[in-house]
């Protein structure tokens, strides 16, 4: 049997193995929103053939990906068929009276022409070209797919989370000097222009991991494949796994446990209303007042506002954006860099999430991209103890968080100067890691031979 069809069996089975995974964990989560009486993930994907979807911009940038895998004259084709099909879907609403009032008026004609081209790779394509087409279907179907997971993660968290510990990060965010009250003033003094740049920067992170990702992916439709690896991978392990935490530590944010909740920002016409949280809240202090120095307990919170921000997924997102560009032209890499700064601006500046929050999320994100990257290494001995090196930081600071909160607002100087040489830490091994791994890269030092003795 040749070597190269005995190496593929084991990665055959792996990804056969994952897709039952995932769809088992999508049709775990379908139920589990069916019990709250919500759509789930695959049932608020069908819904978005018809009805007006939450993110029009979403669906075209998954139409894009999907596109990767066609040539020039097919993505004409297929991108006059998604805008077609738009403005036939928005005339039949208006004819009928349909008013658009909760998400997109586009984005329907994106979604028939990626499940279009589903049809066409099963129908119309053999061998590898319909492995091809099929691979770039997924793709895109994933990007759409993992918002919706994203959002019942969101939910089940609320509905099993009763009490929230926000408190203990207010606490321990003493150590880095209230960074969240700090830019929320900022943002607050930019005024609305500010504020609807950083909106759409913070709304809009998944279509720059798009801009980043059709960037790397520029040769497949030459090369007839998929390079090892790419930001989508990084972006939906992110999103997978990082909900997980919110389980294990509810947090609000300072938006909604220290102030009244989205009716801080009603003066702002864009930002989504809804009720408000004040009752919940310690008080309104944020972002004018810090909070007070004392001794943190579990809150009580509505069953309403998701526990999404113990380790701050954007910012892990836009890390692994910054990461993905460095590889690209010069304006991509400043694209990279402007969302970077412009997500944590915004992460901070509205109030979603803590200092202590970033932190953890450059480690969480940095941990993730480093596992994808040692698997493709075939689990390089470097990349796994980088692995577990990030692992046991990110451990140490929800630990230090929970239940070192008080001690870390005592002595802020030594705190904060540890916390952020963990962060640095991990940075720094991940660099000299992935630097040795390309080539021409310096390897690890290896013990030199010793001479025996006679």
């Amino acid at each position: 049997m040749p070597a190269s069809t005995t190496g593929r069996r084991p990665r055959v089975a792996l990804r056969a193995a994952a897709a039952v995974v995932a769809l088992g964990f999508l049709a775990a989560l379908e139920a589990c929103a069916r019990h709250y009486g919500l759509p789930g993930p695959i049932s608020g994907q069908l819904r978005e053939l018809v009805a007006p979807p939450s993110s029009g911009f979403l669906l075209y940038a998954g139409l894009a990906l999907t596109m990767v895998v066609l040539t020039w004259r097919e993505r004409f084709i297929a991108a006059g068929a998604a805008i077609g099909l738009d403005l036939a879907i928005a005339t039949v609403r208006w004819l009928a009276g349909i008013e658009v009032t909760g998400g997109h008026p586009f984005g329907n004609g994106a979604l028939w022409v990626i499940v279009g081209l589903s049809v066409v790779a099963v129908t119309r394509r053999t061998g590898r070209e319909r492995a091809l087409l099929l691979k770039g279907v997924g793709l895109g179907l994933l990007l759409v797919a993992g918002r919706k997971t994203g959002d019942t993660w969101l939910l089940i968290t609320s509905k099993t989370r009763p009490t929230v510990l926000d408190q203990y990060l207010a606490t321990a965010d003493h150590a880095l000097g209230d960074p969240s009250w700090l830019m929320g003033r900022i943002v607050t003094a930019s005024g609305p222009i500010g504020f609807g740049l950083l909106d759409i920067v913070y709304a809009q992170l998944a279509v720059a991991a798009v801009c980043v990702t059709l960037y790397q992916l520029r040769h497949v439709a030459s090369a007839r494949r998929f390079p090892r690896h790419h930001l989508v991978r990084t972006f939906l392990v992110i999103g997978l796994v990082g909900p997980a935490v919110y389980l294990v530590f509810p947090v609000v944010g300072p938006l909604y446990a220290f102030s009244t909740g989205a009716e801080h920002w009603a003066s702002f016409p864009l930002w989504q209303q809804a009720p408000s949280t004040a009752h919940w809240a310690v008080g309104d202090l944020w972002p004018h007042t810090a909070p007070p120095a004392g001794i943190p307990h579990p809150m009580p919170f509505d069953a309403l506002t998701p526990r999404n921000c113990m380790p701050s997924l954007h910012t892990a997102w836009a890390v692994a954006i910054f990461v993905h560009s460095r590889g690209g032209p010069r304006s991509l890499r400043f694209a990279g860099a402007f969302w970077l700064v412009a997500t944590l601006t915004a992460t901070l500046g509205f109030g979603m999430h803590y200092g202590v929050d970033l932190i953890a999320g450059v480690v969480f994100s940095l941990t993730v991209e480093a596992a994808l990257r040692t698997y493709d290494h075939g689990w390089d001995r470097s990349g796994l103890a980088l692995v577990a090196y990030g692992v046991t930081v990110f451990t140490a600071l929800l630990l230090s968080y929970r239940f070192l909160s008080v001690q870390m607002a005592a002595r802020p100087a030594v705190s904060g100067a540890l916390l952020v040489l963990a962060m640095i830490s991990v940075i720094y091994g991940y660099t000299r890691t992935v630097e040795a791994w390309k080539p021409g890269g310096v390897p690890a030092p290896r013990p030199e031979p010793q001479p025996e003795l006679s």
